[in-house]
């Protein structure tokens, strides 16, 4: 039978690894924090030297990992998600030579698919949305950064 202090002994060596437990998590997010506030820098840079400065140093391809890679983290960890990222906003300010115009029919965008998945869940939301279960699509080459209206 055991005594008052063996479960006292079990309760503490429990609460102990609890504590051990609990300060690895925070050690964990905390780095993966740091992680999200330098990818969200990083992409600030790139969107400043893009859409103001007109001046990329990146191709568009690493911009995108950069992007998918908060995304991610973000989607992993929505308690990492702050107002001013990234992931939640298009673009950045236009350049002033740009007037502002209105659109007759909207211009949207689609997401990116960087693999076969993506791709597949892209046509799946597509399907589902049209209540269809085949579509078809026609595929162009793009400049990226370039639009007509």
């Amino acid at each position: 039978m055991r005594s008052i202090k063996d479960f006292t002994e079990i309760t503490e060596t429990a609460s102990c690894r609890y504590s051990l437990y609990l300060s690895a998590m925070n050690d964990k997010i905390e780095k993966i924090k740091q992680h999200a506030n330098n990818l969200r820098a990083e992409i600030e840079l790139h969107n400043y030297r893009y859409y103001v400065l007109d001046n990329p140093i990146i191709p568009d391809s690493e911009y995108d990992k950069l992007l998918h890679e908060l995304q991610q983290v973000e989607q992993d960890y929505p308690q990492l998600i702050t107002a001013d990222s990234p992931t939640q906003r298009v673009g950045a300010a236009p350049l002033k030579a740009f007037s502002q115009i209105t659109h007759r029919i909207p211009m949207l965008s689609l997401s990116n698919a960087f693999d076969d998945t993506e791709v597949e869940a892209f046509n799946r939301r597509v399907c589902e949305g049209l209540s269809v279960d085949a579509t078809e699509y026609t595929v162009e080459p793009k400049f990226d950064g370039l639009a007509v209206s």
